[in-house]
């Protein structure tokens, strides 16, 4: 037995490879005495043919007491291939049972203990069976004659078959010497040449055992020629795509070699920055805490990247990816503050009034406190501008302990800002959300969903669409990002969502919304604002903070009067900052500032008041009412005028009104028309006057149906001729029988009514109770009478 470590393999790279013989033709061939016994040596990797010569290294104890033994004797050596290659201590079993007899002809001892030997192929033999196993083989064999060459033409035609086909594969396989095909041509003896061809043929060693075991001559040609043209088609087929990968080198790969080499210097030197890096990112994961779908996907993308090579386009994508996801807080929380009694103080440090909102953040955390965990409601805060809606998130962040984060939402319109990209796409990105979330190092901070009524949509999708998963309590702990590609968990975030009209959000995600109404503050509630926060605030903003700076509540109730007309403080904290700058003028100027702030100090300042209740003197003629409106920049009071003039009986219209404010003006005056007789009117008046109805300020459009009895009391007093008491108000809808109905934002419109000064409002009995709700020193001074039919909005609102 022997581990044959061939010296001139046949592999991917060697297809074809000749071997010298000693000679063609060997005389003692002729009188070669074969004993009875003959020693066997197993070849594991090749089989060998008469007349080739080929060395052979010899490791196995076995095979070197063989070797030795028959050198020491008549140098004659049965070689047989083994049947499975794997097999390292064969038995007789595991031999072949045709084999080449073959002749050592040099034994070289190897200064590595190992032996090597030259042997030349003799004749081919079968065995009869095993004489012995030890301490090598030996076995009683027959010698197989060979018969003679036949000299057919088919025979021939085989021999130049073979020497062409090998030829050909030798031009094909640039790792073969050419002088090979030299030899080849010259070989004239037809069994040694079939012998040679077969010994370096690059095919599986049963097909070249199958070969050896063919008796007649003429069928091992031909078998042989089907055997190379197989060769032959993989030689030309494995050109082909060599040839094809050569021609398809171009700058980038050949820049890809000189990076490889560079790498290898780095590595020489010390390591690749690249290598470090993703070094440093395995260690991070060790102590990541995250779900095992993120820790797959993390593993996956690390083995990529350890095959890529950063200059590959691919690298840059994929490490980004990889890098977010490691750096995703999956299940890391921030801890919760469940002191409720420090809550309520944050909560009314940072904000006066709302105490319905303060009410409703410290139940949520009662809640967590009792029960430890609990899925986030999504709270929207809906109100006019300027009221603190976006700051109050902020407060309750705070009070709760957690990171905040706003997220603007103003304009939005494209969906991916909430879904992300695909990372397949150039300059793909996360979602905002997620994004949000890795910079705030927490999976549950409080997101503030600014301006949620105000996201567009277009082509690339409709983001409010895309919030329905996010704001869902029951489906945003799957939430599924594109640019992440796995599933996270939201349901841990508190969202709070911002909104001036809740009637712009779609309503599938309004349905998703705990809608808590912040309404506008009262006159007396922005004095308190200004006091505690405003003024503290413009004064550390202008550098004054040193500086005592007295202001009356009187001159901040004239500042808010005279000066703002809103719902919110924004105005008023801008009228404030103006005067700080005057302030800041007189220090920088070395000049003596005021003992305290007077109302002729703001005038100075702020120059003439910008409001006056005096219109509402000057106003009051027939025709003329006053009505409260609801605008998405909280209340507002407007006047509605009709005017009779000659004509047919025309109504027009005009001012900006939408369509169910058009309505509410026909309804009543038809109401008039049906009633003209109760109401002392003459019923030709109707076909012989023209009434035009006009609501000023017609830039800003105007809809809704609670100018309904404003209208109609409007009308009435221009056909009556009877004016309506000065500074009274109203609001509400009508119906044709002349009933009042309730309409919203009563407190809204109650404030506007009160900053700009009216004494009495006329409401529907159903608005009551919306009534009760107001703070009662806020609506200090005006009066409220309550109806039920039109009547007695006109017995009350028209002058005896």
């Amino acid at each position: 037995m022997t581990n044959n470590s061939i010296l001139f393999q046949n592999n991917d790279d060697n297809e074809f490879l000749p071997i010298l013989p000693m000679n063609e033709i060997d005389a003692e061939l002729e009188n070669l005495e074969v004993p009875e016994n003959i020693i066997l040596l197993p070849l594991r990797n090749m089989v060998l043919f008469p007349g080739v010569v080929i060395p052979i290294t010899v490791g196995r104890d076995k095979s070197i007491n063989a070797v030795n033994d028959a050198y020491k004797g008549n140098k004659l050596i049965g070689v047989l291939a083994q049947k499975d290659v794997n097999i390292e201590e064969p038995s007789a079993k595991d031999l072949t049972k045709v084999g080449t007899i073959a002749k050592i002809i040099k034994l070289i001892k190897m200064p590595d203990g190992g032996t090597t030997i030259i042997i030349q192929g003799k004749k081919r033999f079968k065995v009869k069976s095993i004489a012995q196993e030890d301490p090598y083989f030996k076995a009683a064999v027959e010698v197989l004659q060979e018969a003679p060459s036949p000299e057919d033409e088919e025979f021939l035609a085989h021999l130049s078959s073979i020497k062409d086909l090998a030829t050909q594969i030798i031009q094909l396989s640039p790792s073969l010497p050419t002088e090979a095909s030299i030899i080849l041509q010259n070989i004239e003896n037809p069994g040694f040449l079939i012998n040679f061809v077969s010994s370096n043929l690059n095919s599986e060693l049963l097909e070249k055992q199958e070969l050896l075991e063919i008796d007649l001559i003429k069928d091992r040609s031909l078998r042989l020629v089907t055997l190379l043209q197989k060769q032959l088609q993989f030689a030309e087929l494995k050109n082909k795509v060599t040839n094809n990968a050569r021609n398809e080198i171009d700058k980038q790969q050949r820049e890809y070699f000189l990076q490889q080499q560079l790498k290898s210097i780095k590595d020489e030197l010390g390591g690749d920055n690249n290598d470090l890096e993703i070094s440093a990112m395995k260690k991070q994961a060790d102590t990541k805490k995250w779900p095992e779908a993120a820790k797959e996907l993390f593993n996956a993308n690390i083995a990529k990247l350890e095959r890529m090579h950063p200059s590959t386009p691919d690298y840059s994508v994929l490490y980004n990816h990889t890098d977010f996801i490691l750096n995703l807080p999956w299940d890391d929380f921030s801890k919760d503050n469940y002191d409720l009694k420090y809550a309520e103080k944050i909560l009314n440090q940072d904000h006066y009034g709302v105490k319905k909102i303060k009410e409703r953040i410290l139940e949520y955390l009662a809640v967590l406190k009792l029960k430890g965990d609990m899925k986030s409601p999504i709270l929207c805060f809906a109100g006019p501008p300027g009221i603190g809606k976006t700051s109050l998130g902020k407060s309750i962040a705070n009070a709760m302990g957690r990171k905040y984060i706003r997220l603007s939402l103003g304009g939005l319109h494209d969906e991916s800002e909430i879904r992300g990209h695909r990372k397949t796409y150039i300059g793909a990105m996360p979602g905002r959300i997620l994004q949000s979330i890795k910079k705030s190092k927490t999976s549950n901070p409080v997101i503030i969903l600014d301006e949620i009524d105000k996201i567009g949509s277009e082509y690339k999708g409709d983001p409010s669409s895309a919030l329905l998963e996010v704001l869902d309590p029951e489906q945003n702990n799957t939430f599924y990002d594109n640019y992440l590609e796995l599933e996270y968990d939201l349901s841990k975030v508190l969202f709070i969502a911002t909104a001036n009209s809740i009637q712009n959000i779609q309503p599938a995600l309004r349905d998703r919304l705990e809608i808590i109404n912040l309404n506008g503050y009262a006159i007396e509630e922005k004095v308190e604002i200004a006091k505690k926060y405003l003024v503290k605030k413009q004064k550390e903003a202008h550098g004054l903070g040193k500086e005592k700076i007295k202001i009356s509540d009187k001159v901040l109730e004239k500042i808010i009067e005279s000066y703002t007309r809103e719902s919110g403080v924004r105005e008023l904290d801008r009228q404030l900052a103006s005067l700080m700058r005057n302030l800041a003028k007189k220090v920088a100027l070395e000049e003596e500032l005021p003992a305290s702030i007077t109302e002729e100090f703001t005038q100075e300042v702020m120059g003439k008041p910008r409001f006056s209740n005096e219109i509402y003197k000057t106003a009051n003629m027939p025709g003329v009412a006053v009505g409260l409106a609801w605008t998405s920049v909280g209340g507002d009071i407007l006047f509605i005028e009709a005017l009779l003039s000659e004509g047919k009986g025309e109504l027009k219209l005009t001012g900006n009104l939408g369509e169910v404010m058009k309505e509410s003006a026909m309804t009543a005056l038809s109401y008039v028309k049906a009633n003209a007789k109760k109401l002392g009117i003459d019923i030709n008046d109707f076909s012989k006057k023209n009434i035009h109805i006009h609501v000023p300020e017609g830039a800003v459009p105007k809809d809704g149906p609670s100018a309904g009895i404003t209208m109609l009391s409007a009308i009435t007093s221009a056909f009556t001729g009877k004016k309506l008491k000065p500074f009274l108000g109203m609001t509400g809808e009508i119906t044709l029988r002349g009933q009042v109905l309730p309409v919203g934002g009563i407190k809204e419109k109650v404030l506007a009514a009160k900053r700009a000064g009216l004494k009495q409002l006329i409401l529907c009995v159903e608005n009551e109770k919306d009534i009760q709700e107001i703070d009662a020193t806020f609506i200090k001074g005006l009066q409220f009478h309550y109806v039920r039919e039109m009547e007695e909005v006109l017995e009350f609102a028209l002058t005896k």
